[in-house]
């Protein structure tokens, strides 16, 4: 590199989604902060992410909104004029990504290594992380951290919320209750679990004395799964899905003392709040997307499945299982289990 990292003075990170990522970015960012204290750093990052993170101190935003089509890669081009960066960590292998890119003047342009660095990132950048085998996706991220000096790469969050919002969560989840959150849906139903299997966790858990919430976001398929749980549920669910911004959301997983969920978004806020999560994973690695200081709570049929569907002993890391029963695998008893688990270790 042939930048004196002594003498760094900006920076742009570009990770534009998704919200698990954005929450596994904001722990290289923070590092990056504690090593370089006096770093300018600008994020370009996506609409719906940035609700998220918009109250991070010490980071400039800049709001990529993919829904304008080609006119938001002019109005990125607008946000920087006369403007070069000393360094830009280019953190996302997508089209769109490699595009926006070329938007961002930087001298130093870091990408992924050359077995990832797909979608045209290879030749948007001139510098690149070291190889991993097998690295979670935070792991991967502190690559570009570790590159640019950062000697510690310990992962700590610090996502402030309004005051506000804290209220709204306590109001909803006081200190001294016991709160399990199920955030029951990811961005594609094949991802879900069964509505009946979780009201069952629902039953069994407020059995063990946690009052049970449903949170997510206001899409249909969201809405129609949550009330399906509760029709299935003989106890008192309290459905807040649709109900709350990100960052009431946010506050929310704090003050539970466990969170259940798919692979999702929320399960990697959770974590970021120091609160345990059960993950439950059929079609992607929990080893590379699981909820990073829980792994070891995950309930997964990944290992299994994609055995079966790959029987010839070569498996990418990464590589997806396909299938729209395979959810279906993961048994309530499993779960149950994990609820014992954590009860024990956690004191809940």
């Amino acid at each position: 590199m042939s930048l004196n990292l002594s003498e760094m003075k900006s920076l742009c990170v570009l990770r534009l989604s998704a919200i698990g990522d954005v929450c596994h970015a904001v722990a290289m960012v923070q590092a990056i902060q504690r090593q370089y204290p006096h770093l300018a750093i600008t994020w370009v990052i996506g609409k719906v992410e940035y609700q998220l993170l918009k109250h991070l101190p010490g980071i400039e935003f800049v709001v990529f909104d993919k829904s304008k089509g080609w006119r938001s890669y002019g109005e990125l081009r607008r946000a920087f004029t006369r403007r070069k960066f000393d360094v830009l960590l280019h953190m996302q292998v997508a089209l769109r990504a490699t595009i926006a890119s070329l938007m961002i003047p930087a001298r130093i342009r870091i990408g992924f290594d050359r077995a990832r660095a797909k979608e045209g990132q290879f030749l948007v950048t001139n510098e690149h992380i070291e190889a991993q085998a097998s690295p979670h996706v935070l792991d991967g991220f502190m690559a570009f951290a570790r590159k640019i000096g950062v000697q510690d790469t310990t992962p700590r969050w610090n996502i402030p919320v309004p005051e506000t919002d804290t209220e709204f969560a306590k109001a909803q989840i006081p200190d001294d209750s016991k709160a399990l959150i199920i955030c029951p849906a990811a961005s594609k139903a094949e991802r879900n679990w069964m509505a009946d299997r979780y009201a069952a966790i629902a039953d069994y858990a407020a059995d063990k004395g946690f009052k049970v919430y449903l949170c997510g976001g206001p899409s249909a398929l969201e809405k129609q799964l949550s009330g399906d749980i509760i029709s299935h549920s003989q106890t008192g669910i309290v459905n807040l899905v649709g109900q709350t911004s990100l960052t009431q959301l946010l506050a929310l997983l704090k003050q539970a003392a466990l969170v259940i969920a798919p692979d999702t978004g929320p399960a990697h806020m959770a974590v970021t709040q120091g609160t345990p999560v059960i993950g439950l994973y059929a079609h992607s690695n929990p080893g590379r997307t699981g909820p990073y200081l829980c792994r070891d709570w995950v309930v997964s049929v990944y290992d299994e499945v994609i055995r079966e569907q790959n029987p010839d002993g070569d498996i990418p890391w990464g590589k997806r299982a396909k299938g729209g029963e395979l959810m279906s695998r993961i048994e309530v008893d499993s779960v149950m289990r994990q609820i014992d688990r954590i009860t024990v270790v956690h004191g809940n």
